[in-house]
């Protein structure tokens, strides 16, 4: 008893007489060491910064929790904003040392646990600033090392977090360890993940608002509000908007964290009543985190169930475990691919219709276009994979790897056909029994069965052996005869399959053409059940038809939207085949906009831009994998009686994916549309189809084509394209000189002096006010830059239209090739018209005129009026 007492006189004693009981300002400079115990009185504040902002002290998170850390913290508030050894506390009698190395943390055994890295100058001083960084300096005031290189799940007003930056969530409160969530800043967004699986982006959030399409440098909170930075720091990329209610003047103090809960908030202090306030917090959806209600744990407007076939597990509450006591789950492994074992029989349990996972919805699919059962095979095949989602329509396999996360009530989202499996083990001996009786049954049926019986058995099973190989043969002879090369094709999810003799009846032995193409004509059909269709008949189709033939079914047939038309289904018949899509009665956009007859109101102009641009947004960020259309034209675009637009066409599409960042040369579009990338070898994008719009908004303008010429003197017969260009029959050496306009010059001329009533369609003249026509010629000129990362995407098109985003400011300086392609196109020209040669980058082009000095192949001016990819 005697000697306990002794022992704490002696701790009481050296808490009151210890030197480094004093709390410094500013810096301190080596050799420095500190513990809990000397600062015990000043809850162990060592260092505050100059202004008393922040405060460096060895503090525990909770008062009643037994671990220690390095931490700063805001005065007023006493909010910790950093952590050095978060991941390796100390208790309370662990140490500090600052020495002429560096900082190293030792718990009471004196065995560091945490230290900076080794530095290339020695320590001057340590400070702690006013923006609340940590830093070393050398004696020259150099920074060595400081904290803001390292957040922890904060960080504060003023701080920047630079791309690749990341914020960790603490495990819990009472803990600064790593949690599980996390918040990164990238090149285009502001991720949030759990375990590496991003469940949430901040572009989805309705109060970001992106400001320029450039890449993304940093991201800082202030007193005025949240930004993303791009380059140069000084231009905001992506603003969020927050608001706040407080009017105390001192409220402008604000960080930003990743909670442990999976939300990213920012929070005000209000010094008035020394308490914190929401600005900003993301996502709404209590839902949208991915543990939220555990391991298989169903999650349904914030509160918690168990999917159908699961319960409650009693261990790792909150989660579910299987019903079914045979069955169990797989631990995921390190290898990414094994052979199966012969000890497990895997089973996949499904989650029923209306459930979701929102790290699918961030992943590209393993694969498209295959069976249900082929995704089961390949997640059997990994030992990482721990249960899979199809989409029964396109054929997607997504597979859930390494962890399992909550499920997401779904049933608002009709569109989602994908259905979830969980991967579960079956036990042995339930296998085995099954395995058993199955196995074992035809040889007891056998000793069962009188003799009679058997013979019967046997006459019965070769009588439907032959029956059905040679109704296999029939087919095939069929099959090779009638559609051999459509075969070839393995899709899933295809739309129906006609008859041939359905759509001779539909369309009364096709006598209603209403279009032709390049590939065939149109024709009106009505089918059996009343239903109104577009029957388009393909008679042109060589090695190139059949592949976009298949591929027009896998797209058209895969999709769903408004702004998109729909493919009802399809039919080969011979070498013939057919394309049934939903019918769209004043078909083509150019068919109303160029032809004669009253105008289109200035209304349904504005219309069937947005609902274009709708749709090519729904083609580059809602389908998955991404699509790029690659030929969008007035022609692509269909209408309704009541105005309603549809693209059509999709014959030219490619999937888009990360790794598809070469230049695709078999893609090809048309004259008039096509982006300068197609001639300069450059990447093709999603952004080539923005460039094409751009050029079809410019024609919705001014209600004619982009591009006219019109003959002028000489000799030749010159007829008229369908396009609206002067040509010479093919062969033909006879030369004519040609006077053209070229209207997206006219566009940015206009656009610099400010006249953009002058470039709408004179007929409409007095209906649309200057605010009107500038905003759909900035947009279109936007849409046209040359440089491809400077055209927006079409999300921020339908936003700009929409006004949910503010126009852009068409850049003067990737608009001036249209000068050159002007000039070229509209000085007057001799051109030979005579064979067309193709040129390595896939394009055809008339043969020039040697007598021509200016002639050149990559001019537009010089480009065959023929669409580029053949007839449509």
């Amino acid at each position: 008893m005697a000697a306990a007492i002794t022992t704490v006189l002696l701790l009481l004693t050296l808490f009151t007489t210890t030197y480094s009981a004093t709390i410094y300002t500013g810096s301190i400079t080596p050799n420095f060491t500190t513990s809990q115990f000397q600062h015990i009185d000043s809850s162990g504040a060592f260092l505050r910064s100059p202004n008393y902002t922040y405060t460096a002290a060895i503090r525990n998170p909770q008062p009643t929790s037994p671990s220690y850390y390095l931490v700063v913290y805001h005065s007023d508030s006493h909010t910790i904003v950093w952590a050095a050894n978060r991941n390796h506390p100390i208790s309370v009698s662990g140490q500090i040392r600052l020495s002429f190395t560096g900082i190293t943390i030792h718990d009471d055994t004196g065995q560091t646990v945490w230290s900076t890295p080794e530095l290339y100058s020695t320590v001057y001083s340590l400070q702690l600033q006013d923006s609340g960084n940590l830093i070393l300096v050398d004696r020259f005031n150099k920074t060595l090392w400081q904290s803001f290189d390292h957040p922890m799940d904060t960080i504060v007003t003023g701080q920047r977090l630079p791309v690749g930056g990341t914020l960790i969530s603490t495990n819990s409160p009472a803990a600064f360890s790593d949690g599980d969530y996390t918040f990164t800043v990238t090149s285009g967004d502001g991720i949030l993940q759990w375990k590496n699986l991003t469940y949430y982006s901040l572009l989805l959030d309705s109060k970001s608002v992106i400001n320029s399409n450039g890449p993304i440098t940093s991201l800082m909170v202030n007193g005025s509000g949240f930004y993303l930075f791009g380059s140069p720091e000084s231009d905001v990329a992506i603003k969020v908007m927050i608001t706040s209610t407080s009017t105390d003047a001192d409220s402008d103090y604000r960080i930003l964290k990743i909670q442990n809960d999976g939300s990213l908030v920012v929070l005000r202090y209000v010094k008035l009543n020394n308490d914190w306030e929401t600005d900003f917090l993301t996502p709404l959806d209590s839902c949208r985190p991915t543990f939220k209600c555990g391991k298989l744990g169903l999650c349904s407007t914030g509160s918690c169930s168990c999917p159908p076939g699961f319960r409650v597990d009693p261990v790792t509450k909150p989660g579910c475990s299987l019903s079914d006591n045979s069955l169990s789950l797989p631990e995921s492994c390190d290898k990414p691919l094994r052979q199966p074992n012969s000890s497990e029989n895997y089973v996949y349990v499904p989650l029923g219709t209306g459930m979701k996972y929102f790290p699918v919805d961030f992943v590209n699919p393993v694969r498209t276009g295959v069976s249900l059962s082929t995704c089961k095979d390949m997640c059997s095949l990994s030992c990482s994979c721990l249960g899979l989602f199809h989409g029964n329509q396109s054929g997607s396999c997504h597979l859930i790897e390494n962890h399992l996360g909550s499920i997401v009530s779904s049933l608002n989202n009709k569109s989602d056909d994908k259905l979830g499996f969980i991967k579960a083990i079956e036990s042995l001996s339930s296998s085995r029994n099954l395995n058993d009786s199955s196995s074992d049954f035809p040889v007891i049926g056998l000793i069962l069965l009188p003799a009679t019986g058997v013979l019967a058995i046997a006459i019965c099973a070769i009588w439907m052996r032959i029956k059905s190989r040679n109704k296999k043969m029939k087919d095939y002879s069929k099959k090779s005869s009638d559609s051999d090369d459509l075969d070839m094709f393995s899709i899933a999810g295809l739309p129906v399959r006609f008859d041939y003799e359905e759509l001779v009846e539909a369309t009364v032995n096709f006598s209603s053409p209403i279009g032709s193409g390049g590939f065939g004509m149109v024709y009106k059909g009505v089918l059996r059940d009343k239903t109104v269709v577009a029957v388009k008949k393909i008679t042109a189709l060589g090695a190139q038809g059949k592949k976009e033939f298949g591929a027009e079914i896998a797209i058209i047939g895969n999709i769903h939207h408004v702004n998109l038309v729909k493919l009802k289904g399809f039919c080969a018949h011979g070498r013939e085949r057919f394309l049934v899509y939903e019918y769209m009665s004043r078909g083509s956009l150019d068919r109303t906009l160029f032809c004669p007859g009253p105008p289109m109101e200035w209304q349904e102009r504005f219309e069937i831009a947005v609902g274009t641009a709708r749709g090519l947004a729904y083609l580059h960020s809602g389908c998955e994998p991404k699509i790029i259309h690659c030929d969008v034209k007035p022609e692509n675009i269909l209408l309704s009686d009541n105005m309603q637009v549809k693209i059509s066409d999709f014959g030219l599409s490619k999937f888009l994916s990360p790794e598809q960042s070469g230049l695709f040369t078999t893609m090809r579009g048309t004259r008039g549309y096509l982006a300068p990338e197609w001639l300069t070898n450059a990447a093709i994008s999603d952004k080539t189809d923005v460039y094409s719009y751009g050029m079809v908004l410019l024609e919705l303008i001014q209600g004619r084509k982009n591009c006219v010429q019109a003959p002028s003197h000489g000799s030749g017969n010159p007829s008229t394209s369908t396009d609206g260009h002067s040509s010479v029959s093919s062969g033909s050496q006879n030369r004519h000189r040609a006077r053209a306009f070229y209207f997206p010059l006219q566009a940015l001329e206009m656009h610099e002096e400010g006249r953009y009533l002058e470039l709408v369609e004179p007929r409409l003249a007095g209906r649309v006010t200057n605010n009107e026509a500038a905003k759909l010629v900035k947009v279109a000129l936007c849409c046209l830059h040359e440089d491809p990362s400077l055209r927006p995407t079409m999300v921020n098109v339908v936003a700009m239209l929409e006004g949910t985003l503010p126009v852009g400011e068409p850049r003067l300086e990737s608009l001036n090739f249209l000068r050159f392609y002007g000039r070229r196109f509209t000085e007057p020209s001799t051109v030979v018209t005579g064979a067309e040669i193709e040129v390595p980058s896939g394009f055809m082009v008339a043969a020039i005129d040697s007598s021509s000095p200016s002639a050149s192949p990559n001019s537009f001016s010089y480009m065959s009026s023929q669409q580029v990819s053949g007839p449509r």
